[in-house]
């Protein structure tokens, strides 16, 4: 017998939507605190620059039990995500458990000593309340906190007419126009920023990044959907696993000319098709070493730009701000009316205190979450969403219909405290040692594999069918309405009072 909970979750992004979906569809009561004034986390209007789209095609940015509709073009828009996270929330009654405006100030075990936690929240007014609950889920994920840099000489670039923002806070194209505009990062929100402000009618366009980094387009060749290349089981075996045996590595070892000879005609496909040396962007990274949650993918019209001039790319990084004028880390000096700072989020859970955040991230960053979803010494607790991955919706949509079964100790492989803490040594390892590439954003990257994260949680949640047999199965991307039935197979339960 499964007892009702009262469960928080904290966020309401695609992750926060996708746990309370979970939760409340098992008889809890839920509900869901988000600090700002609308649901969908990045994909919140105010929060998303123009001509924002998604990095994979639609049929894998989606909920299990909710597809985009048809009219929706292959890589959906910023808005159009937004009204199908809307539409998702209304449908399933979770628009109805929202408290909009809601910030976690803190958080600590319940003093009366049942299981749970008490919240500290707050409104936007600032006044303050208390509440406890019998579980919380975090749902912040890993784009919550703008990542900020502080470079000597603002306040002077600033009092002389000059702005500096966070790509988050970039929703104007008219802010760019007739204007030199100076965009630091090398992520797609970077390169898509840099080709909006050209077409808005910037006066000059430079991006600065430390390094040139392989990024796919959307169509290798021109021809083929990048998803039936890199989001294949057949591609995904040629990395080396977690915990695999002797007989396994020695498999890698004899196959090791044939997966060097694909990732070197994968490299030079690029290059081509990019004009990656006439850019002067060929990174100096061996494709196969770096793919992982960071690898971005190109945005269409950036290489050409940058061919032509039309965007001037600068290695490096800013240095400080000297009047009108922004000095890089190698000396350059390029003059500035807008620095835009495409510079990524700040990983952490301030709201958790330190003694439990000792426990949850260790000091080189890496976070000790078993299935990157739980950690066994912070009970009644669980994350959603910090399994990142460019199938973020179906991810989250796995890890909340995993933790469900944890919270109420209905998985069919129910781990013990020492089995996950053994399980996230084991994982700390691979990251740190075999596979350094996973360690990218705290180690919370399932990048390149996909599948054998979806199959770990298939198995654990006790699914008849995990996964799709035969070639067909070998060479075709996740499939959303699969993972549905996978899901339909596992033992029904309902929590009852």
């Amino acid at each position: 017998m499964v007892s009702p909970k009262y469960v928080c979750v904290i966020g309401a992004g695609v992750s926060g939507l996708a746990a309370a979906k979970a939760f409340s569809t098992r008889g809890h009561r839920v509900t869901i605190v988000e600090r700002s004034g609308d649901l969908g986390g990045v994909w919140e209007p105010a929060r998303s620059y123009p001509e924002v789209q998604t990095q994979s095609p639609k049929e894998l940015y989606r909920y299990t039990d909710r597809a985009m509709p048809d009219s929706y073009p292959e890589w959906p828009t910023g808005p159009q995500v937004h009204a199908y996270l809307s539409d998702y929330a209304r449908s399933f009654g979770l628009d109805a458990m929202l408290r909009l405006n809601t910030g976690v100030s803190g958080m600590e075990r319940r003093a009366d000593g049942r299981p749970g936690w008490t919240l500290a929240l707050t409104n936007k007014d600032g006044a303050a309340s208390i509440e406890d609950f019998d579980f919380v889920a975090v749902c912040t994920g890993q784009f919550n906190e703008p990542r900020e840099l502080h470079c000597a000489g603002k306040d002077g670039f600033v009092a002389k007419g000059g702005q500096v923002l966070h790509s988050s806070k970039y929703n104007d194209p008219a802010l760019t126009k007739g204007r030199r505009v100076v965009v630091l990062g090398g992520s797609k929100s970077a390169t898509d920023i840099a080709v909006n402000a050209v077409k808005a009618g910037a006066r000059e366009v430079t991006i600065v990044m430390r390094e040139p980094v392989w990024r796919i387009p959307y169509f290798i060749g021109g021809l083929v959907n990048f998803k039936r290349i890199l989001y294949i089981r057949a591609q995904e075996e040629m990395f080396p696993g977690w915990g695999i045996g002797a007989m396994s590595r020695l498999a890698h070892r004899i196959a090791a000319p044939l997966v060097w000879a694909n990732w070197r005609g994968l490299e030079g496909l690029l290059k081509t098709q990019l004009k990656l040396k006439r850019c002067k962007m060929v990174p100096k990274e061996r494709i196969e070493d770096g793919v992982n949650c960071s690898v971005p993918i190109a945005t269409p019209g950036f290489y050409p730009m940058v061919a032509d001039g039309r965007i001037k790319a600068v290695l490096g990084s800013f240095d400080h701000y000297d009047g009108d004028t922004i000095v890089m880390s190698g000396g350059e000096r390029v003059a500035a009316d807008v620095a835009l700072l495409a510079i990524g989020y700040k990983l952490g859970v301030p709201f958790l205190p330190a003694a439990y955040q000792a426990k949850l991230v260790d000091a080189d960053g890496q976070y000790r979450l078993y299935r990157l979803i739980a950690n066994p010494d912070l009970p009644d607790l669980g994350f959603v969403g910090f399994n990142s991955s460019f199938c973020t919706v179906l991810c989250a949509d796995l890890a909340a219909n995993w933790l469900v079964r944890y919270a109420d100790g209905q998985l069919a492989r129910q781990p013990s405290a020492q089995q996950m803490r053994e399980n996230i040594e084991m994982m700390l390892h691979f990251k740190r040692v075999e596979r350094p590439a996973a360690g990218v954003y705290g180690g919370l990257c399932v990048a390149p594999y996909h599948y054998r994260h979806f199959d770990e949680l298939l198995a654990d949640i006790g699914t008849k069918e995990q996964k799709r047999g035969g070639l067909a199965g070998r060479f075709q991307p996740p499939d959303a309405d699969a993972y549905a039935k996978f899901l339909a197979s596992a033992p029904d339960y309902r929590a009852a009072a």
